[in-house]
């Protein structure tokens, strides 16, 4: 991914902050459940998140007790996300590209980012955050991923669509098995400022009736920076796909990864 498209493909999360906010899944609560031995997390810890969105992970952060600073770009998914925090005093959200973000002078015990680390600036993202964490303060990484499972035939039948109307499609494509999605450390090793990195995995699946599969699309990066007509098109045809041969109803299988590696000393 270019600088360029990395740039503009960022801020089409917040195009319909809304939408996001009902449609994006959350993380799966056993994920929280190591966080807290893993960082480890307790009432007294000071939390950074990197590009929160509307909440969905920092919610269950200000759940644990800590206090808790988000970051994030778009106005009205900090707006969103505040909503959801009011009940958390310690809880606080700013509107900022993290890259511009000044550290404050108090660092922080947790330093975490989920499936938004990716659209920060490759060459400020893992030093950044280390220089805020405390000398032995855990990194934390959520990505998500989409797996072979669920009604699996569909999504073999789904490429059809999105050769017709995506042009970056690359022909044949499927979903991969979880034991094909790497655990790839690399940039947490070169960067030199963490210890060894821990891997924790975790399948699930979630149904959608297909207005609901359609608007989980439309909060994805791809899909909303397709020409509007090419949208559409493919939206039409993935709509009528789940309608006629899947009785208006598929089953999508996830992998939530979660990485963590303490700051080195």
């Amino acid at each position: 991914m270019t600088e360029l498209d990395r740039e503009l493909l960022r801020t089409t999360f917040g195009e319909d902050a809304d939408r996001y906010d009902r449609c994006r899944p959350g993380y799966p609560s056993e994920l929280f459940d190591d966080l807290v031995s893993l960082a480890p997390i307790h009432s007294r810890s000071r939390a950074l998140e990197i590009g929160c969105g509307t909440g969905q992970a920092t919610l269950p952060l200000a759940r644990l007790g800590c206090a808790v600073v988000a970051v994030e770009l778009s106005a009205d998914m900090t707006d969103i996300a505040r909503r959801h925090l009011s009940g958390f005093p310690a809880a606080q959200v700013v509107v900022s590209a993290f890259e511009e973000w000044p550290l404050p002078a108090t660092k922080f015990d947790v330093v975490l980012s989920a499936t938004a680390f990716h659209w920060i600036d490759p060459d400020i993202r893992m030093n950044k955050a280390a220089d805020a964490l405390h000398p032995d303060g855990t990194l934390a990484l959520i990505s998500t991923h989409h797996i072979a499972g669920g009604t699996e035939a569909f999504f073999a039948e789904v490429q059809s669509c999105y050769e017709r109307f995506d042009p970056n499609t690359p022909p044949g494509l499927r979903l991969p098995a979880t034991d094909a999605v790497p655990t790839d450390s690399t940039e947490i090793d070169q960067s030199n400022r963490f210890g060894p990195v821990e891997f924790r995995r975790y399948e699930w699946e979630q149904t959608y009736s297909t207005q609901e599969y359609i608007d989980l699309l439309l909060t994805y990066s791809g899909h909303r920076a397709l020409h509007p007509d090419r949208q559409q098109r493919l939206l039409s045809c993935i709509a009528n796909l789940i309608d006629t041969n899947y009785g208006g109803q598929i089953t999508k299988r996830y992998l939530t990864q979660l990485v963590t590696a303490h700051r080195a000393s």
